[in-house]
C-alpha cells in the first residue's frame, strides 16, 4: 500500500448524506451484495488487498463509518453501535439494497450483531450469510489494549493529546502476528487516515462501543445462537485482542460453530493473509449456497 493506493480510494468512492454528516463509500462489482464493515480505528481501506478479488464475484460495498476515514468526524458527538447501524441501514436504502452478505471485522463485529438481532426482529434487512473475522464478540473473551482502556476512563479526553504517529505504530503493530507486521507505508496509510480532520482526537469517543458490547450482549448473543443465517468465524489466532481465546469461547456457546482459524496471523486477518481469508470466505459462501434449497 501506498499514498498513490490511498489516493485511488478515495477517488473511486462515493459520498452520502446522513443528516448533516458526510458519509464515505465504495460501492463496485455486480452480484449478489456484500457489506464490509471495518473497525476500530481504521476505515473501509482495510479491504484494500481483498477488494479487486471480492468485486469479480459480488457488489461489495463498503463505508468508513461516522468518526473514521474519509467520513465525517464530528467532534462533540455520542458515537455508538445502534447509530452506525442506522447509517448503514440509510445507506443501503438510497442503493435499493435489502438483500446481502456480510463480511465484519472488530467494530464491525458488533455492527453485524445488531443488524443480525434487527433480522431475528424482523425489523431489519436480509442478511443471507455473515462472517466475522477477529472483534469482541463476546466481553468475556475480549481483551482491550491499555491504551484503549485508559482512553475510556476519565483521562481519556487528555490523553487523546498525547496520540501521535510513533505511539500509534508501536501500539498498533502489537495486535499483528510475528511475521505479517505492517511495514511502514502501510502503517502511515492507517495513521493518515485516522489523523485526518483529527479522528485521533475523538478516540475516548469512538471507544464507546466497548460499553455498549456488555449491554447488548445476551440480546446480540441469543440472535446468534437462534438464528438459522449461516455464520462462520476466520480468526486470526495470534490476536492478543480477540484472538485463540475468542476462537475456543465462539466454539463454546455458538452452537454447531463454524471456524476457521489461521495461525501465526493476528488481529487484522484481511491485511495481514488477504489470501487466506478470500479462500476461507469464499468457501463459507459456497457451502451457503449448497444449503439453500434450489
Amino acid at each position: 500500500m501506498t499514498a498513490k493506493t490511498l489516493e485511488h480510494w478515495k477517488a473511486a468512492g462515493h459520498c452520502f448524506q446522513w443528516q448533516s454528516h458526510s458519509i464515505f463509500y465504495r460501492d463496485e462489482g455486480v452480484g449478489e451484495v456484500l457489506l464490509c464493515i471495518h473497525g476500530f480505528p481504521t476505515s473501509s481501506y482495510d479491504w484494500q488487498r481483498m477488494w479487486p478479488s471480492l468485486r469479480k464475484h459480488f457488489r461489495v460495498i463498503s463505508l468508513d463509518l461516522l468518526g473514521f476515514g474519509f467520513s465525517s468526524k464530528p467532534r462533540r458527538h455520542y458515537y455508538s453501535v445502534l447509530e452506525q447501524t442506522d447509517i448503514i441501514a440509510a445507506l443501503l436504502a438510497s442503493l435499493d439494497v435489502n438483500r446481502l452478505h456480510i463480511l465484519a471485522h472488530d467494530l464491525g463485529d458488533s455492527i453485524a450483531q445488531e443488524c443480525l438481532a434487527r433480522h431475528e426482529a424482523a425489523s431489519g434487512f436480509d442478511i443471507q450469510s455473515i462472517c466475522f473475522l477477529n472483534g469482541g464478540l463476546f466481553p468475556e473473551a475480549h481483551h482491550p489494549r491499555l491504551i484503549q482502556t485508559l482512553l475510556r476512563g476519565p483521562l481519556g479526553p487528555l490523553l487523546v493529546h498525547g496520540l501521535n504517529e510513533k505511539k500509534f505504530n508501536k501500539s498498533f503493530a502489537a495486535v499483528f502476528g510475528p511475521n505479517t507486521q505492517p511495514d511502514a507505508e502501510e502503517l502511515s496509510d492507517f495513521w493518515h487516515l485516522i489523523e485526518l480532520n483529527n479522528g485521533h482526537r475523538l478516540a475516548h469517543r469512538l471507544l464507546q462501543y466497548i460499553p455498549e458490547r456488555r449491554k447488548h450482549r445476551d440480546r446480540w448473543l441469543k440472535a446468534m445462537q437462534e438464528t438459522r443465517i449461516p455464520m462462520r468465524l476466520i480468526n486470526g489466532t495470534d490476536d492478543p485482542v480477540s484472538g485463540r481465546h475468542l476462537l475456543e469461547r465462539y466454539r463454546e456457546i455458538i452452537p454447531n460453530a463454524d471456524v476457521v482459524a489461521l495461525e501465526g496471523v493476528g488481529h487484522y486477518p484481511q491485511v495481514e493473509a488477504p489470501g487466506a481469508v478470500l479462500s476461507a470466505f469464499m468457501d463459507f459462501h459456497k457451502k451457503t449456497h449448497e444449503k439453500m434449497p434450489g
